[in-house]
């Protein structure tokens, strides 16, 4: 039976374009259904978010052909400075202990998405947007999918269907997939500051009573800032005035970096752990942050999201080069089985890091001093860190280790 396409992906952001682009030399037929214009994409104030790089996913970037067209709006991390506010435990990660160029690399959001569209724009992949998904069905060798293109409806049918749709994924929603939700009580502020001192490509992740604040290096003298503090105290930091905020930022980081002031507007985003309970249904599959939101304080939501499409990628190739049916059911069930560790590992660390780093219990605040004071001087345990840091301490899907 003749289907509109082999792959329908639902979402055009990151993981729905980085997907379709990993799978454009196939000949799989391929749509992206997308409700956003290029233009509003661009123009979304969440353009301004920093997004830390782990150097397995520029890797995975360089095998799907995207970082080296990004690769100069990149400022590399060269060292990771890990402390605890008011406590001695420190630890100091290096790119040169670990003979590599860089433990990964700083880019803001806009920069690498503008550039995925202009590679998804200039293929075969067709584009129908702005469109919405409002329903779908699968039957025993398709998906049907209902969209609204305008006041237009449409139906379009393919082997598979990929949510890629974002923490809103009407693709999760139609299938009534269920999430679990861990709300942490905090918030994210997030801005840009201009140091009087170099941050010498230094990424800082500092640990406080109140949540974790990072500052990632973006060029000579900025930093993107990443500080989590409880509800409340965000509200009270975001409706005080701008010198009251970097007061207190000042006094939260300190001096390393010289005198802080503002750069960019301050933003506020409610923190949460959200992961879907499952990513696969009849001919569909779940990936990205649609199927898990993780909290930012170690960098790995993009990373892990990238993860999902590359493995995905992969199997789709396999099975499409050996004439199977990419939609099948034991194929997805393969997938979901393939990233099931990864998932459990990364949204465990993370959620650990929270619960540990956002305490100020003293006992806990000993311990975990403790912990950093003899990390910081085991040689093997720290270059183990520093390869979850980097990304590299799992397996990499094949199409991301290609030299």
């Amino acid at each position: 039976m003749q289907h509109d396409y082999d792959l329908l992906i639902a979402g055009g952001g990151l993981a729905g374009n980085c997907l379709a682009l990993a799978l454009k030399e196939t000949g799989l037929k391929i749509a992206i259904v997308e409700a956003s214009t290029r233009e509003q994409h661009h123009d979304s104030p969440a353009g301004d978010r920093a997004l830390a790089l782990a150097a397995g996913t520029v890797k995975m970037l360089e095998s799907l052909g995207i970082w080296q067209g990004i690769s100069q709006a990149a400022t590399a991390i060269k060292d990771i400075h890990i402390s605890d506010q008011g406590h001695f435990g420190k630890v100091r990660l290096s790119a040169h202990k670990e003979n590599v160029p860089a433990l990964g690399y700083v880019i803001t959001a806009r920069d690498i998405e503008t550039h995925v569209a202009r590679l998804v724009a200039e293929s075969d992949i067709k584009l129908i947007c702005p469109a919405r998904l409002i329903g779908l069905m699968a039957g025993h060798d398709a998906v049907n999918v209902s969209l609204k293109r305008g006041d237009e409806p449409l139906s379009v049918s393919a082997k598979l269907l990929v949510g890629a749709d974002g923490g809103n994924s009407s693709v999760r929603k139609l299938l009534e997939i269920n999430q679990h939700s861990t709300e942490y009580g905090q918030t994210a502020l997030v801005t840009t500051i201009k140091a009087s001192l170099p941050h010498k490509n230094t990424a800082f992740e500092r640990f406080t009573s109140s949540g974790p604040l990072a500052l990632l290096p973006v060029d000579n003298h900025h930093c993107a800032v990443v500080w989590t503090r409880s509800s409340e105290d965000a509200n009270a930091l975001m409706s005080g005035s701008e010198t009251d905020f970097l007061a207190e930022l000042q006094q939260c980081f300190g001096y390393r970096l010289g005198e802080l002031s503002l750069a960019a507007p301050r933003r506020a985003f409610p923190l949460s752990l959200i992961r879907a309970e499952k990513m696969i249904a009849a001919r569909t599959a779940v990936i990205g942050n649609a199927v898990h939101q993780l909290h930012p304080v170690a960098g790995q939501g993009f990373n892990l999201g990238l993860r999902d499409v590359v493995q995905l990628a992969e199997m789709i190739i396999k099975q499409h080069e050996t004439g199977l049916d990419i939609g099948a059911a034991d194929f997805l069930t393969a997938y979901a089985e393939s990233r099931q560790t990864d998932h459990d590992r990364t949204i465990g660390f993370t959620d650990t890091v929270v619960r540990i780093f956002s305490n100020d219990w003293l006992a806990l605040a000993a311990a975990r001093n403790i912990g950093l004071a003899v990390l910081d001087h085991i040689p093997a345990a720290k270059a183990l860190l520093t390869r979850h840091a980097m990304g590299l301490a799992g397996r990499l899907p094949r199409l991301g280790s290609r030299s």
